[in-house]
């Protein structure tokens, strides 16, 4: 598929196949698909596809005029279909003509292609992508000596082909987001960007979440030699890749995998499990043996064939859940809503994936509290890495839309989620979904006039910062972009022109390189060493404030954000030690937008007790605004022996 395959460099293909068919071939690409090899000293092609309930199956394309010239034969035992055929050539296109079980024939796509032609098309395409000598060495060696838990972790999320257009309105494939993603990318401060799927699929309205090729960069993104190429760019600059994939759910269009073989293959029995019916999908059996060979498979060659630092898993809920979706449904043999096959491949995946990749960081989007989704399966965890906050996210956002008058009525949407916290390792994340679909953007979403608007949204990211747990935000939302995200239309960039725009980015690009150069923000995320909340109690005039701990006892940042349009004058907050503290970051600056041309003194500690605390300090909290505070010179006591 990469290169040429020699047979004897190969695993014996009988133990390949057998491997398939139990659920333990997790390279099953380099048996199935299309491979150029060497047989009898010739060069040639092999084809094969997995069709165990077919009554035959044809290769057609462009090498022989799509015609039944090309029979494959049926390996019975294992119920493979294969060809070995000299006629392909590079770039030609190809489909497998299947007559399925009672006797209907249809053209169906190669389920292991590695490329397919552009949309509206969906034939596979025979291409060859040579052996790359990777340059990301020293971003592969501290990978493997750094422990990302303690690490900054600031996602950029991105859908490929809608962050910006080309001139004509056409969209920028790899070969132009190398040269100005990722300059902007590390210009911004993030840590990671974060693509929405880029596997193949037929139908840009979806996103990329309803599939076809699980091994296959979208043709409308560029070629996949591009893609390699602008993850190693990425990492020679310090940013790393993730991608979202989609293993529980599948594109219904009758000529790609749905009843392939026209019996349940890649899906349930079950008619009622197999159809997802708020989606317009099919879901996979993830029970039967192939298809988690399939799907492992399909995992594994995007975190080796790209070099990519971690994969999203899309809807973990629907593969948990058997009520989870609109249609109707049976418990399962306890008499329960758990899809034991959803769960038990879960594990297996992140089990194997952690075996050949210790490194790759596997989050989970995933919106229920019913199952441990982060930590040791053995622990009876899915093994994930990280979660998606998403109780987090809906409770922050309705806080935010909320008028200021009625904020301290439901004050505990602010601070509900310091309960469970450390319940999971968390990401939290502003995505895509949440600017879509009528819901507004997150500038547009923050109540009151424009200016108060934009005062709200660093007050939010603020928020978002102070907070433990990773963070993920939504291309565009750095800005404060008013319309909501179009999936065929690149981000409103004209919008920069504007002097509030602009002066959001720049505090973006500040708080982003805050957040890195603060230890206190992440080196204990995964533990409540990491924060002590001053008050959380302050809902009459809706103000919190907590203090973020790094490992030093001297590492600590303290946080205040008022959440009304009201300027909080002396304002008490209770501090650990008596000292100096200073002001490192206040969203009301004229230079992010604000009023304000000089910040608050540094602040004096006073011996007066607040809360837990023996000393106070008094500063001046901006209205709609937040401030970030840093011991400059305090006195911490000796520990007594």
């Amino acid at each position: 598929m990469s290169e040429l395959d020699k047979p004897e460099q190969m695993e014996d293909n009988d133990e390949q196949v057998c491997r398939f068919l139990t659920g333990e071939n997790f390279y099953s690409q380099h048996y199935f698909g299309f491979h150029k090899i060497l047989r009898n000293g010739l060069s040639e092609y092999v084809f094969r596809v997995w069709a165990p309930n077919a009554e035959q199956v044809w290769l057609v394309g462009d090498f022989n005029d799509w015609t039944d010239s090309l029979p494959m034969s049926k390996l019975e035992e294992w119920g493979v279909w294969e060809i070995y055929t000299e006629l392909p050539a590079e770039g030609d296109f190809y489909k497998f003509k299947v007559r399925q079980s009672g006797g209907r024939e249809v053209f169906k796509i190669d389920p292991y292609a590695i490329a397919f032609e552009e949309r509206p098309g969906d034939a596979a395409v025979i291409h060859t992508i040579p052996d790359k000598s990777w340059k990301d060495g020293l971003w592969q060696g501290r990978k493997k000596r750094s422990d990302y838990f303690k690490r900054p972790m600031n996602i950029y999320e991105v859908h490929a082909s809608s962050w910006k257009h080309k001139a004509d309105g056409t969209p920028y494939t790899f070969k132009s987001l190398k040269k100005e993603l990722i300059s902007y990318v590390k210009e911004m401060g993030y840590t990671h960007i974060e693509f929405m799927p880029l596997m193949e699929h037929p139908l840009g309205m979806s996103w990329g979440y309803q599939l076809i090729g699980y091994f296959a960069l979208s043709s409308y993104y560029g070629t996949p030699e591009e893609f390699q190429q602008f993850v190693e760019e990425c990492h020679l600059n310090n940013i790393g890749v993730l991608v979202d994939w989609v293993p529980g759910h599948f594109c219904i269009n009758d000529d790609t995998l749905p009843y392939y073989d026209g019996t349940p293959q890649f899906e349930y029995e079950d008619p009622d499990r197999a159809k997802n019916v708020r989606w317009g999908s099919l879901n996979f059996d993830l029970g039967k043996p192939q298809v988690q060979s399939f799907l492992i498979s399909s995992a594994l060659f995007w975190l080796d064939f790209y070099h990519l630092d971690g994969i999203r898993v899309d809807a973990v809920s629907n593969m948990l859940y058997r009520d989870y979706d609109e249609g109707a449904w049976l418990p399962n043999h306890e008499g329960g809503n758990r899809n034991f096959e959803g769960y038990y491949f879960l594990q297996k995946l992140n089990a194997v994936i952690k075996l050949a990749h210790p490194k790759a960081i596997m989050i989970a989007e995933e919106s229920s509290s019913e199952t441990k989704i982060t930590g040791l399966i053995e622990t009876g965890a899915l093994g994930f890495d990280y979660k998606w906050n998403m109780g987090w996210m809906n409770d922050t956002l309705r806080f935010y839309e909320m008028d200021p008058v009625f904020r301290k009525d439901h004050f505990n949407l602010l601070t509900f989620s310091f309960m469970y916290m450390m319940d999971e390792s968390f990401i939290l994340p502003l995505s895509h979904d949440e600017v879509v679909h009528g819901k507004k953007s997150l500038m547009h979403k923050m109540w009151g006039d424009r200016y108060k608007q934009f005062a709200q949204l660093r007050n939010l990211y603020v928020y978002m910062m102070a907070h433990p747990g990773k963070k993920l935000l939504f291309m565009g939302s750095e800005w404060g972009q008013f319309l909501e995200w179009k999936y065929d239309e690149g981000l409103e960039w004209r919008d920069l022109q504007d002097d509030m725009n602009s002066k959001m980015q720049h505090f973006t690009r500040v708080l982003n390189a805050l957040y890195k150069e603060q230890g206190a923000l992440w080196e204990q995320d995964n533990s409540y060493d990491t924060i002590e909340i001053i008050d959380a109690d302050n809902s009459q005039e809706t103000v919190l404030s907590l203090i973020r701990k790094g490992k030093k006892k001297k590492d600590f940042l303290i946080i205040v954000l008022n959440m009304t349009p009201v300027e909080r004058q002396d304002f008490q907050i209770g501090v650990p030690y008596e000292g100096v503290y200073e002001e490192i970051l206040n969203t009301e600056m004229k230079e992010f937008g604000g009023t304000w041309k000089n910040g608050n003194p540094p602040a004096v500690a006073e011996p007066e007790t607040f809360k837990q605390f023996g000393y106070r300090i008094k500063t001046i909290v901006p209205a709609l605004g937040a401030v970030i505070l840093k011991p400059k010179e305090i006195v911490v006591p000796k520990k007594r022996r």
